[in-house]
């Protein structure tokens, strides 16, 4: 912030963090913990921050930060109460077979249709049949 690079603060659940965190576990269920919570948010913007990530974290306790805050808040699994959702493209196109987070909600399954996809391009290429001169430049 202070040498004008743009700030974008990650509160919560921070996936660099798991293990000390002790896995992937909502952040700030405890009144302990949704205190500090609170109180990083706060801090972050008042260093400058432009934006918020709220990750992980009871949707009360966003919508309460949210309210707080005078920059916008981006929830990932943080329930409605944020300014903006983001989710992993992966996740919702449904692109890994097993995992998936509760707070995602799954528009696609998309994994079968591209591994045909690249298993029919492998094939073709090995045949010779890709690329062809419709493919290719003269």
């Amino acid at each position: 912030v202070a040498i004008d690079i743009p700030v974008v603060a990650h509160i919560g659940l921070t996936p660099q963090s798991i293990h000390r965190m002790g896995g992937y576990r909502v952040q700030g269920k405890k009144q302990e913990q949704a205190e500090q919570l609170l109180e990083d948010a706060q801090a972050v913007a008042e260093a400058g921050a432009f934006a918020v990530v709220l990750e992980g974290i009871p949707q009360g306790l966003a919508a309460r930060i949210t309210a707080t805050l005078s920059i916008p808040t981006i929830g990932i699994g943080a329930g409605a109460g944020c300014d903006g959702q983001v989710l992993v493209i992966h996740d919702i196109l449904g692109l890994c077979e097993k995992y998936s987070p509760k707070f995602v909600k799954r528009y696609a399954d998309l994994r079968e249709t591209m591994t045909a996809a690249v298993n029919s391009y492998i094939a073709e290429v090995k045949t010779g049949a890709f690329p062809g001169d419709e493919h290719s430049f003269n």
